[in-house]
């Protein structure tokens, strides 16, 4: 199939400041889809080449309003300020705007088969678009919205293969406790789980941190390039995996859970995800800051021991049904079954 693919994001490292998620997964969804046999058309701005300075056209087809056979949106919504103002003002972004432009032509004018993928659960339920026969909406979440599909994030196989649990058990990890990521709706997660620890611990918070003045004994080191996520996971011993509620309440699970197990960073996942046991082993359960220390404790005990490297194997273990080949699986079925019962005007 000839599937247009919309993404406010990098296929590259991008830039520093920005909070593209996806970019641990996203090239190689789009070159999974494209081994698969689809013919992939990237219809938002090339930000990769525009901010980035980085050129992948030679890889990679970019196209304004070309004939597809799906549409596939990672889903965008109103940031006031942002892509809510005209074209042209300061700070514009125009992701919204085009993402509009896509659905009106594509959706609703032409009835093209439509999957969008909420990746941050901004898709009201009462959406009008989740009832047009054309449009299959997909979700993170273990239990997802009603009518939608489930599509874990999907974590690269080459990556996951090569991991090696006595290997990454033997690196030096000289800081106990990390967090990789922004502040957005996680102040209650960090004022239960990591502000206690960092008292007892230590640790570094690196992302977009903007509001701190009540955490003053913790160590904020600001954004860090994409392409130094790894490394920091890598010197450290865990991290806990900080949600907003709207997350936790349906098993939603980001990129961070494999973003740091890969590195051989231990994620420590709060009690009230539901469905934690699906991706974690229940040692890696805390239920508050005392035991997260209590946790990054018994690592240090263990750390570089074989014990570690099977607790490092049992947690990789549960990334085999989040892997790419899974999730696309998924995906090719709901395109399927999607072309197969949505009218074309």
């Amino acid at each position: 199939m000839r599937v247009g693919y919309s993404c406010w994001g990098f296929l590259g490292p991008g830039v520093v400041d920005t909070p593209d998620g996806s970019r641990a997964y996203r090239r190689p969804l789009i070159d999974g889809l494209t081994a698969a046999g689809h013919e992939v058309v990237l219809v938002q701005r090339n930000r990769d080449l525009a901010e980035a300075g980085l050129d992948l056209r030679e890889e990679y087809t970019y196209g304004g309003l070309p004939d597809f056979d799906v549409l596939m949106l990672e889903w965008r919504w109103p940031l006031p300020g942002r892509n809510t103002t005209p074209c042209g003002t300061p700070r514009h972004t125009c992701d919204l705007h085009r993402q509009t432009e896509l659905l009106e032509h594509y959706t609703r004018a032409c009835g093209i088969p439509t999957v969008i993928w909420d990746l941050d659960r901004q898709l009201p339920a009462d959406d009008p678009l989740r009832v047009l026969p054309n449009v299959a909406v997909c979700e993170f979440a273990l239990h997802p919205t009603p009518g939608a599909t489930t599509v874990l994030c999907p974590v690269p196989d080459a990556v996951l293969d090569a991991a090696d649990p006595a290997a990454l058990a033997g690196m030096a990890r000289p800081v106990s406790l990390v967090y990789v990521g922004n502040q957005y709706d996680r102040d209650d997660a960090f004022d239960h789980y990591l502000a206690p620890a960092a008292r007892q611990v230590g640790h570094r918070v690196a992302g977009k941190w903007p509001r701190t003045e009540r955490w003053p004994h913790v160590t904020f080191t600001g954004r860090c390039p994409f392409a130094e996520v790894e490394a920091i996971h890598r010197q450290a011993l865990a991290t806990v995996l900080l949600l907003p509620e709207r997350y936790n309440a349906v098993g939603h699970m980001t990129s961070r859970l494999f973003e740091a197990l890969l590195a051989g960073c231990l994620p420590l996942l709060p009690a009230e995800f539901v469905g934690g046991e699906v991706f974690v082993p229940p040692v890696l359960r805390v239920s508050d800051g005392a035991d997260v220390v209590q946790r990054v404790e018994h690592l240090h005990r263990m750390a570089g021991s074989t014990e570690h490297a099977d607790l490092i194997a049992a947690c990789l273990g549960f990334l085999e049904p989040m892997r790419l080949s899974r999730q696309l699986a998924v995906l090719d079925d709901v395109f399927t079954t999607l072309t197969s019962l949505s009218p074309r005007r």
